[in-house]
Parts: C-alpha cells; structure tokens; sequence
C-alpha cells in the first residue's frame, strides 16, 4: 500500500524513470492536459533573472551585519531568553543576523530540493501537459537557487550547512518513488511553508536587497502552489478510505516533525560556537522562556509558518476528523476552515508580478545580463 502512486486522474499517471520508451510512443503526444495551460502560459508575467541588475542588483545595498540588522532583533528567539544576557550589543546583532543566515540557508536547501524534486518528475510524468508544467516549475526553482545564493554570497560569503530535519525530509521527498510524496511534500507542505515564510520576510525585513529577492520569490511560488491545489482538488475526492488514511497520517507525522525540529536549537547549533554557547544550554534557555502556548500564540499570526502548512492541507481536504486533533493543539480548525481559500502572501506575488511585467515589457528582446562575481 505505502508503495501506491495514488493518483485516481490520468493527467498525473507516471511510467519508470528508465522506462523512456513509454515516453516516445506515438499515441502519448495527443494525449496531452490543458489542466496547467494558464499557469505555464503565465509565466512570462513574472519571468525575472537573478543575475541581472535590472531586476536585482546585488551590489546595491551594502550592509555591516556587526551593526546593522537584516531581521528585527525579536526575529531571533534567542534573544528573547538567557542568551541575551551574555552577549554584549555588538554580539546580539551579530547572533540575530546568523539566525537570519540559518533561516535563509534553509530557504536556499528548500529550493534546491524543490528543483531537484521538479526535475524528477520530468522524468516519470507520462502525460505531456504534466510534464511541461514540472519542466517549467524546474527552470523557476533553478533561479530560485541562483538568487539565494547570490544574497547568500553577497551578505554571508556562503550558505549554512543543511540542518538534518529538513535534509532528511527533502531526501525522502525528492527520492521517494511514490508521486503522493512528492505532491503532497513538495507542491502544498513545503511551498505552503515557504508562502507563510516569505510573506513574513517580506514584511518585516530591514534590508531592501532581500525584500526584492523574496518579493519576485513569491510571485513564482504562489504559481506553484496551484499546482498542488488542482492535484487535490482532482484526487482527495476520488481517494478510498486506506488511501486517504495513509496520505493523512502520513501528513500529520510530517507537520509533527517539521514542527518541533525544523529551526530548533539542535538544528541550528552551527552558529553558537563563535559566541561561546553551547547548544544544549541554548535550547534549556528557549524552553525554559517559550512554552507550548507561546507557540499557539504565534500561530495565530497569518503568516506563521505552520498555521499556513495546516491551512494548506485543510483546505486541500487531507485533514479529517481523524488527525484534526494534532493541529487542533495549535490553531483554532473552525476558525482557519471558515476563512478564505488564499494563501498567505499572494497580494504580494500578484504585486510582485505587476513589477516584473513592467520590467520585461521594457527589456530588449536579447538583454544583456549581469552576474555577480
């Protein structure tokens, strides 16, 4: 059973990634989807290049990070503890901005695994519609990865390691052979995380160089999004009670784990060391000033990350009465059913996406491009 593609709509029937020749049969080229048309035609209102100034220029906004904050200082939850109290100034703008690294570079490794997981499907995706649709979301994570990585070199040098939570869900997602996995982790969990993400970035950040970044970010992502809300829309409904039972627990084991470790202090242990802390005391100091109500609390901002994830599955129907309880921990359900079906930060990817289509409507058809160095 775990095996099973669970995929009921032809539009999302896969074949063997080394079985090609199903691929080159002639009756398949016919056999194509309109169901993606919009959003594959839609992409050139918010095409950008992360590599040229027209669009970012990376050089622009010079920042100190021993001085100048890129998040506001409450961003940083270890500073709101007994941390705080061995740091001097200099040091507490100095941890905050490594905080912020350690959430960026954990960006920068979703995107990558959301490129990796697009390219995958490439491969599998029998139907040409399908498939097109993943090849285009693969070309927009690729600048993805481009652009954080290019903030990441102009602030940091180079990104943070990978904490082992999200590797190990990103490496289960992009390798699992079942396409549930793939959809429901990447297209809705993940993008739903990144959406909730971003629009508080956006919001909140002092450093204009990354509102930008995340702001043509977005306009990609709320794209990719529908993607996984027309894979619902056309699946939860046709599912048996054992097939929605084991998309459901499944979900619900994931949001736990993201949950609890995703930005953890274990998780983030690489960047104590140059202040002198150690890890564990870290996370005694955390838990000791943050209990489970100050995370409910949180949560009920709209673009907290996890209120979004569980929006997202939700609205797509995965959650039942079965597993409502492990959220029900967290968020008022009534409350997050009865609102909208949008996801946080699409006003900013759809004014993101009026920017961008200003932009290419004056850029010369063979445009030059500016790398970084």
């Amino acid at each position: 059973m775990a095996d099973r593609h669970i995929t009921h709509d032809p539009i999302y029937n896969i074949v063997d990634r080394d079985d090609f020749d199903s691929l080159i049969a002639v009756e398949r080229y016919a056999d194509r989807t309109d169901a993606f048309d919009e959003i594959i035609a839609a992409t050139v209102d918010h095409f950008w290049d992360p590599n040229d100034e027209r669009y970012i220029d990376f050089d622009s906004e010079p920042m100190n990070l021993d001085e100048q904050l890129i998040m506001p200082e409450k961003f940083c939850i270890e500073l709101q503890t007994a941390v705080a109290d061995r740091l001097d100034e200099r040091q507490k703008i100095q941890l905050a901005n490594q905080n912020t690294r350690f959430i960026l570079s954990t960006i920068l490794h979703g995107e990558q695994g959301a490129l990796s997981l697009s390219a995958s499907l490439t491969s599998i995706l029998r139907d040409p519609g399908s498939q097109e649709y993943a090849a285009n979301q693969t070309r927009e994570e690729a600048r993805h990865v481009a652009g954080f990585s290019n903030y990441m070199a102009t602030r940091w040098g180079q990104p943070l390691p990978s904490g082992a939570t999200v590797q190990h869900f990103l490496t289960d997602i992009v390798r699992s052979p079942t396409v549930y996995k793939k959809l429901i982790g990447m297209q809705m969990m993940i993008e739903g995380l990144a959406m909730g993400a971003f629009a508080t970035l956006q919001m909140q950040t002092h450093d204009p160089l990354l509102r930008r970044l995340v702001q043509f970010t977005m306009a990609d992502e709320a794209a990719h999004h529908k993607f996984g809300k027309i894979w619902a829309d056309r699946t939860i409904p046709k599912l048996d009670e054992e097939e929605h039972i084991l998309i459901e627990d499944w979900a619900a084991e994931t949001f736990q784990i993201l949950l609890f470790n995703l930005v953890n202090s274990e998780q983030k242990q690489a960047i104590y060391g140059q202040f002198g802390l150690e890890w564990e005391w870290v996370r005694a100091a955390v838990l000791e000033n943050f209990s489970d109500a100050d995370r409910r609390a949180d949560m009920t901002n709209n673009t907290n990350v996890f209120r979004v994830l569980i929006k997202t599955l939700l609205k797509a129907g995965i959650i039942t009465d079965r597993t409502k309880h492990v959220y029900a921990l967290w968020v008022d359900m009534d409350e997050l059913d009865a609102e909208s079906d949008e996801v946080a930060g699409v006003a900013v990817a759809d004014a993101a996406t009026e920017v961008l289509r200003d932009i290419n409507q004056s850029r010369p058809k063979h445009g030059a491009r500016y790398r970084v160095n």
